[in-house]
């Protein structure tokens, strides 16, 4: 028996909020599920960072008006479809699983009567939140459903490489020769072994999150580095706006080395009355939009970029002393993160920078987050289903990896009933993994020089503003590296680290590429020239 051939009704590739809802999903449903994650835990991934809170409905809300609001923030550059989807089937959704079933323990006045904050870009006050640690508490509860759940078998330390497809994989001819390409897993390094696991699923969902991580500034966890974009590309799915990076415009100036994630701000503070000022102390941004401080995170992040160049200062402030509340209590984990270093938000103004944040763009996907590759399905961040177009609206994020999660999983799992299991044929044509070379050259330096690279090109080149030059500088770069690095991986002992650098590579390459073809300026896709 060969220990490193799993076997399962279905192949989840991440672990957050899409990935742990599309497995709890099909397990309820009686599915077999692997579900890997490259942490130590599931709740390593950025899902458990989301501080702010997630999209509900107010009182006197409609699904047009937050529709109205999800497409002005994106430029109107959304795909309609999915829009209106997440505005009227969310919140049922959230009500349904988030409140009735799990009981997230959203701040309440009194049983039933939900605290509701306001965020850049939202016209009403519509978004359920557990203090400053909303997605950390949606986390902790999930990640204790998957546990209980015996069809979900957890492989924790699994870094995947490549997905699996019948034409690029398999051996058989019939299958080189089909009109239809289909995933059927993947491979995954085991990093506790150093062994490479053959993954064979009837279906796959990337649920890999974003990418952060190939900018030198950026709000995301280590493992975000755009694994799912490079391979689903290479896989052959469809990949869709790929250019368009949200930076978060209140990132935490201070207290990180270089290299780390940058500590994020919630938007919730200024949605509770803070005001950004720059280092005379004046308030800026009614000069940029009649939104002020509570414009959409693009226009807000251009706007603090242009101060700190008109300034010649490293960062902006944001005065909290207008907020009602007592902002110990009320951000807690952004209180006592000031505390550390130095800054008391009581009566200190917060100094803070833009980072980058969020991927609006990724493998497209539908309403039922099937992508154009056959049995490949994505979610969350790492996918594109149309939301958020050119710039994500605050706080719906978390909702859109709830609803696809759970609806990909009801989509896997009626279509599983109807499918035949993998062939014998087709379990036997996909090879185990073939090493491409021995050579150990594994040097750190090397990696974290290459790291560096690809970092230091993307926010200077690929970042907040862009130009032709720019662009093409980065582009010529990147593909240099890009194919150095491919030469390289093919002679060289597999390692976690040398994955990570292939992935981030691409990734970058990719969206690099993406922005230099798009010469109009629109949301978070800014050309300067």
């Amino acid at each position: 028996m060969n220990d490193f051939r799993l076997h399962s009704d279905a192949l989840i590739i991440g672990s957050g909020i899409a990935g742990s809802m599309a497995a709890l999903t099909l397990a309820e449903q009686g599915q077999n599920v692997i579900m890997i994650t490259a942490g130590d835990t599931i709740t390593d991934g950025n899902t458990a960072l989301a501080q702010g809170g997630i999209v509900y409905r107010s009182e006197n809300d409609d699904p047009r008006i937050l529709e109205k609001d999800i497409q002005t923030a994106g430029w109107n550059h959304n795909f309609t479809r999915a829009v209106r989807f997440l505005c009227r089937k969310g919140p049922e959704v959230l009500q349904e699983i988030f409140l009735d079933k799990y009981k997230i323990p959203f701040n309440q006045r009194e049983h039933g009567d939900w605290f509701l904050t306001k965020e850049g870009g939202h016209s009403l006050a519509r978004i359920l939140y557990c203090d400053d640690h909303t997605g950390k508490n949606i986390m902790d509860v999930l990640s204790a459903e998957v546990e209980k759940q015996e069809n979900i078998r957890v492989l924790t330390k699994r870094t995947a490489i490549d997905l699996l497809t019948t034409q690029h994989h398999a051996k058989h001819m019939d299958f080189k020769y089909s009109l239809s390409n289909q995933c059927v897993g993947a491979y995954v390094f085991n990093e506790n072994l150093n062994k490479v696991e053959t993954i064979l699923a009837k279906f796959t969902l990337l649920a890999t999150g974003g990418m952060g991580q190939i900018y030198l500034h950026t709000t995301n966890t280590t493992g975000s580095i755009g694994s799912g974009l490079a391979m689903a590309s290479r896989a052959g799915a469809r990949l869709m706006n790929s250019e368009y990076v949200q930076f978060h415009p209140t990132a935490l100036y201070g207290g990180s080395k270089r290299g780390e994630r940058r500590f994020l701000v919630s938007e919730a503070v200024r949605g509770e009355g803070a005001v950004l000022v720059n280092s005379k102390g004046d308030a800026f941004m009614s000069r940029y939009d009649a939104r002020a401080d509570l414009a959409p995170r693009d226009i807000v992040t251009r706007a603090i970029m242009d101060e700190m160049l008109k300034s010649d200062d490293d960062c902006v402030f944001l005065d909290v002393s207008k907020v009602k509340h007592d902002v110990a209590k009320r951000f807690p984990t952004i209180y006592d993160r000031c505390q550390h270093i130095g800054v008391d938000m009581k009566c200190d103004p917060v100094p803070v920078v833009p980072a980058a944040h969020y991927f609006c763009g990724g493998v497209l996907a539908d309403n039922r987050g099937r992508t154009t590759l056959d049995r490949l399905y994505a979610a969350g961040e790492c996918s594109c289903t149309g939301v958020h177009g050119a710039n994500r609206l605050a706080s719906t994020s978390l909702l859109e990896g709830l609803l696809w999660g759970q609806t990909a999983g009801d989509d896997i799992a009626r279509r599983m009933n109807k499918s035949a299991p993998l062939s014998r044929k087709l379990n036997d044509s996909i090879p185990d993994w073939i090493p491409g070379g021995d050579k150990q050259n594994e040097d750190p330096a090397l990696v974290a020089q290459d790291w560096a690279n690809i970092r230091n090109t993307m926010w200077n080149y690929v970042g907040v503003s862009r130009t032709h030059g720019r662009l093409m500088r980065a582009f010529t770069d990147l593909r240099k590296l890009t194919k150095d690095l491919q030469d390289f991986y093919k002679e060289t002992a597999l390692s976690k680290p040398i994955i990570d650098l292939f992935h981030g590579s691409q990734a970058a390459y990719i969206i690099t590429l993406a922005a230099l073809r798009n010469k109009e300026t629109k949301g978070c896709h800014f050309r300067a020239d």
